[in-house]
């Protein structure tokens, strides 16, 4: 009984310190992982395969007429303490960082793309092939409702040390104009429609 009692006691501290460390980061403002050189670009983000996952949307060429914007899955994932803010609220708080990572399609054996595997015909990741990242940041990025859009690259890694900001007319036109929730693609990724 005494080491339920301590086990239960240990688990409630450790859920009480994660939330306070998320509450403290929120009202601190020290939210996400971004930095910023001194020239205003941003560092390509460590660890981020390690966040949290969000999904993997994919666009075939295959399927698009061979003209596919993104012909690659894009395994996406934000920093776990906005991630946290996010699911508690509903919103993405200041400093959120979203990575995109595109990942090339195995060569398909069909017209489509697609090959036989033995789950079931289907298109299946090959190689990693590109990073785009944004950055929530009202002050810095008033002219693209409050997100930065960055490219470090779309080829195979290693990925650009930093990249600059996108200009008005790449990125972010296409999240105003497309994006279901605060610039972000939330229509896609069933994670972020739970709140």
């Amino acid at each position: 009984m005494k080491q339920l009692l301590n086990a239960i006691m240990g688990t409630t501290i450790l859920a009480t310190s994660v939330l306070a460390g998320t509450a403290l980061a929120e009202a601190s403002g020290n939210i996400g992982a971004a930095v910023f050189t001194d020239k205003g670009e941003l560092l390509q983000p460590q660890g981020f395969r390690e966040w949290v996952f969000i999904g993997a949307p994919l666009t075939p060429n295959g399927l698009n007429d061979g003209k596919a914007g993104f012909p690659e899955f894009h395994h996406v994932y934000v920093n776990p303490d906005a991630f946290a803010v996010y699911q508690r609220t509903g919103r993405f708080p200041e400093g959120t960082v979203i990575a995109k990572e595109l990942v090339l399609l195995k060569k398909g054996e069909f017209k489509d793309g697609s090959l036989k595997a033995p789950s079931g015909r289907g298109f299946f990741a090959d190689k990693y092939h590109g990073m785009d990242v944004m950055v929530k940041d009202n002050s810095r990025f008033k002219d693209t409702n409050g997100w930065g859009f960055f490219n470090f690259g779309h080829h195979a890694p290693p990925y650009t040390a930093s990249a600059k900001p996108a200009s008005v007319d790449s990125c972010a036109g296409c999240h105003r104009a497309n994006a279901e929730k605060d610039m972000v693609f939330t229509q896609f990724y069933p994670i972020l429609r739970q709140k």
